[in-house]
């Protein structure tokens, strides 16, 4: 049985950070813009690995690129993150679910 449009969407998002590489790369835009050769000497993987990386978290909506001469400037779409939160909790029905507060 196929999955709701809805649930696809959260998986794809879950998996584009469920690879360590990934998070890797989500923490370095965190701080800023960096090109594909920074994050290649952040991340210590060969160009192709570090742009298969970027895919994945572009598909996701994650990571917005852009060329500039011969290179590519990515950003993290901190807007998506936030957008997701707020999806996740309504398609798996936790919406109307209040946080729970920390014990002190």
């Amino acid at each position: 049985m196929d999955a709701p449009e809805e649930l696809r969407d959260v998986r794809l998002f879950h998996k584009a950070l469920a690879d360590v590489n990934r998070l890797r790369i989500v923490q370095r835009l965190a701080v800023g813009e960096a090109t594909v050769t920074d994050l290649i000497d952040h991340v210590g993987l060969s160009q192709p690995l570090v742009s298969w990386h970027l895919g994945k978290l572009r598909l996701a909506g994650l990571v917005d690129t852009r060329k500039s001469g011969r290179e590519t400037f990515c950003r993290i779409v901190p807007e998506a993150f936030e957008s997701f939160v707020a999806r996740e909790r309504l398609v798996l029905g936790l919406a109307a679910l209040r946080p729970s507060k920390a014990a002190s």
